[in-house]
């Protein structure tokens, strides 16, 4: 099983930035095996993953047997992240899916180009990670609730899904990275807020 989130202890980048701080938009992760795509649905930060280095992989760990044979792609990761009164900072849950557990939370952009995510189990034995921003940020999405069941709306909604803009960030992520380029352009996942897992519990 491939890494998807893999949560190691390093030091927390305090660096500010003039921009308005927005978590949304496409992050890679540290390893660089996987792609998040980080949208409003519904007034709380969601993340699901977008692309794999290693494409097929399946959510073989997960507590509920029902979603072990699950791809590995679209499943969400930051879940119902709640916006921090007064600080640039949102708390909620992520789920790893290296070990099928979910942990408490929190995300912080740093500058325009990084988001710090900490992980904690039972509030102590924490790590996290810095993503580095590859597309976005993107506007809170207008999507309805659409039933966990239907997944020919999700498909449909996929397809004709606008990828988000690059900003002038990207220009770095993209470097020598064809095989990304080629996979943000079929955009497989589309809205991650149509993502029924996504689409029930944030509504």
């Amino acid at each position: 099983m491939r890494t998807v989130i893999f949560f190691g202890v390093f030091s927390v980048i305090t660096t500010s930035s003039a921009m308005a701080a927005d978590p949304t938009g496409d992050w890679r992760v540290a390893d660089g095996v996987a792609h998040i795509r980080v949208a409003e649905c519904n007034g709380n930060m969601w993340g699901a993953v977008i692309w794999e280095k290693e494409p097929g992989g399946v959510d073989e760990h997960n507590p509920d047997v029902s979603k072990r044979s699950r791809p590995t792609l679209g499943i969400p990761i930051l879940i119902n992240m709640k916006k921090k009164p007064g600080v640039d900072q949102w708390e909620g849950e992520v789920y790893n899916a290296n070990d099928g557990k979910t942990y408490s939370s929190k995300i912080k952009p740093i500058g325009s180009d990084k988001l710090d995510i900490q992980g904690c189990v039972l509030g102590f034995l924490c790590g996290g990670e810095t993503w580095t921003r590859i597309a976005g940020p993107i506007p809170p999405s207008s999507a309805g609730p659409i039933p966990p069941s239907n997944t020919n709306s999700l498909a449909k909604a996929a397809k004709t899904a606008v990828a988000p803009k690059t900003t002038g960030a990207d220009q770095t992520a993209k470097m020598g990275q064809k095989q990304t380029a080629a996979a943000a352009t079929a955009d497989p996942v589309g809205d991650i807020c149509l993502i029924p897992d996504i689409a029930r519990l944030s509504h």
